[in-house]
């Protein structure tokens, strides 16, 4: 089993990359969450990964963080989710967010991921109740709510959904809502 791997980033192609391993290529396929916060081409990166055997490929899949593997493992134990479908839900939510859609069970976050309907979300927040409690604290509810205010005024500044997420990624866990709107925007002037 390959669980972490430490090389050089050689090519991004979404939502594959290749990392060089001692003179290896591995081809991986990350979530986009971990795509948007790798380096450049050239430097190095470590990844978490999860080596998929199946009758016809072996796939591996990379993560920037314990959490997202883990999270990732969970889905792929529910009936009917492959590791595509899993990649697509940590690509639309992290993992902070499925599981406060887990604890709160709302199905209408998980709809908002492309590949999932009503159904599949209920069932999805069903069976990750008590699977989630483990992988992730689910953030205290100020916190979730002024992240939601910072994000709510990037996208009325005119921020598309992704610049808006990276740029609340890269703030602190207790930034108050101007402060955060403040370094949101100062981050993504530099972009």
């Amino acid at each position: 089993m390959i669980g972490r791997l430490t090389g050089i980033l050689l090519e991004k192609n979404p939502p594959q990359i290749t990392l060089d391993v001692a003179g290896v290529g591995y081809e991986i396929d990350v979530p986009m969450s971990t795509f948007y916060n790798l380096p450049a081409a050239g430097e190095q990166v470590i990844l978490h990964t999860h080596l998929a055997v199946r009758e016809d490929a072996h796939q591996l899949f990379g993560f920037a963080t314990e959490a997202e593997r883990a999270a990732f493992r969970q889905l792929l134990k529910i009936s009917g989710i492959g590791a595509r479908t899993a990649l697509a839900v940590l690509s639309g939510l992290s993992v902070a967010e499925l599981s406060q859609a887990v604890a709160a069970q709302e199905p209408g976050r998980l709809t908002m991921i492309p590949g999932i309907g009503k159904k599949t979300a209920e069932r999805l927040l069903l069976e990750l109740r008590d699977r989630m409690k483990g992988i992730v604290a689910v953030a205290p509810a100020a916190a979730v709510s002024s992240s939601n205010d910072i994000l709510n005024a990037l996208l009325a500044l005119g921020y598309n959904e992704r610049e808006a997420q990276a740029a609340l990624k890269a703030l602190p866990a207790d930034v108050s809502v101007s402060d955060g709107i403040r370094l949101a925007l100062k981050s993504l002037s530099k972009a």
